[in-house]
């Protein structure tokens, strides 16, 4: 399938959702998805299998919560991973007035946003297999009930990309697929060589890159803001990191253009040591971590990456129930829906 034809096996289920009809939208995920399909979905919904599963799992409970909810793409990439499985790769934002509770989440009565990154598999123009990320710290920070550390990097409405073209990505993606698969292998050469310099940033990225993190990680710009905000605690906290193609681990890698994606269901392999990462007491105890990511190159370097990785499952792993902690944080809060009036007269 060539990466057009990819795409548009989604198209039908993208138009659907992008106003929410519920019978669109469960229409659409039906013809979609085969029945055995299996779906890969963040903490705390799980493995699920088939559309109707996850219709019940995850997006009912969302439009219940956001009654006018939007899916809003802001990057779609797609192509024959060097494995030659066809992959279609999605970022972008759900939106809506945030009026019910979402996971034991309490609404705000205000319009909210969480973002998403969607990787799907297509065989024989349905999809088989999902690996997905939501971005549910994201809703807690804007409800007010984040129970864990703050974050270090800056809280922001992730955007799209700076050139507007992320819908557009077209054309051979070897450059840039070799480009940060280079800057990755040179990135993991530290901290096993103390030296910073050994992962050669300033060869890879932009001075002005910006990096989008998951909420509870955040936001960074350029090398100072990348190291400082995220790299040097994770690093602190899991020096032993191991990325894909060892042993279980396994990425899938997509490139189109400019732009290059990845998914992988887990995709590193790490041990919790030293003073702990993002307020996480030092367990001792190796963990592994979903992280589905999308990087934009301009002009020969990284100008923007996408990253979202699923921490509520790490916090699992670790024996830390958040959505525990969000219930204790919030036992005073009204919990029920919020009657937002018309505003008329």
């Amino acid at each position: 399938m060539t990466p057009a034809e990819i795409k548009s096996t989604l198209a039908p289920f993208r138009a659907a959702a992008s106003t929410f009809k519920a019978n669109a939208v469960r229409r659409a995920l039906d013809d979609l998805i085969s029945p055995d399909a299996t779906l890969h979905l963040c903490h705390p919904f799980g493995d699920l299998t088939g559309s109707e599963e996850l219709w019940e799992t995850a997006y009912a409970p969302l439009l219940m919560a956001l009654p006018d909810l939007e899916r809003r793409d802001m990057i779609l990439v797609a192509g024959a991973t060097p494995e030659g499985e066809n992959w279609v790769g999605c970022m972008g934002n759900y939106m809506g007035t945030f009026s019910a509770p979402f996971l034991d989440i309490p609404p705000t009565g205000h319009m909210a946003h969480m973002r998403y990154h969607e990787f799907f598999r297509i065989e024989n123009g349905r999809v088989t297999s999902m690996q997905a990320i939501w971005d549910l710290p994201e809703l807690m920070m804007q409800a007010n009930a984040w129970p864990m550390a703050p974050q270090l990097g800056a809280y922001l409405c992730t955007p799209a990309p700076q050139t507007q073209d992320g819908l557009r990505a077209s054309g051979d993606g070897r450059a840039a697929f070799d480009h940060v698969v280079a800057m990755l292998t040179d990135l993991c050469r530290h901290p096993a060589d103390p030296d910073p310099a050994v992962m050669k940033l300033d060869r890879y990225w932009h001075p002005r890159f910006n990096w989008y993190g998951p909420a509870g990680i955040g936001t960074a710009r350029g090398t100072s803001g990348f190291r400082n905000w995220h790299q040097i605690p994770f690093l602190r906290a899991m020096p032993d990191r191991k990325l894909d193609a060892m042993g279980d681990l396994m990425s899938h890698w997509v490139a189109e253009g400019n732009y290059v994606c990845e998914t992988g269901w887990p995709n590193m392999r790490l041990t919790l040591s030293n003073d702990g990462w993002m307020g996480i007491a030092p367990a001792g105890k190796e963990v592994l971590l979903r992280s589905l990511d999308f990087w934009r190159v301009e002009n020969g370097k990284i100008r923007e990456n996408w990253v979202l990785v699923d921490l509520l499952d790490l916090y699992r792993q670790i024996g830390v129930d958040v959505f525990a902690r969000v219930r204790e944080f919030n036992k005073a809060r009204n919990l029920g829906p919020i009657m937002i009036p018309s505003g008329g007269a």
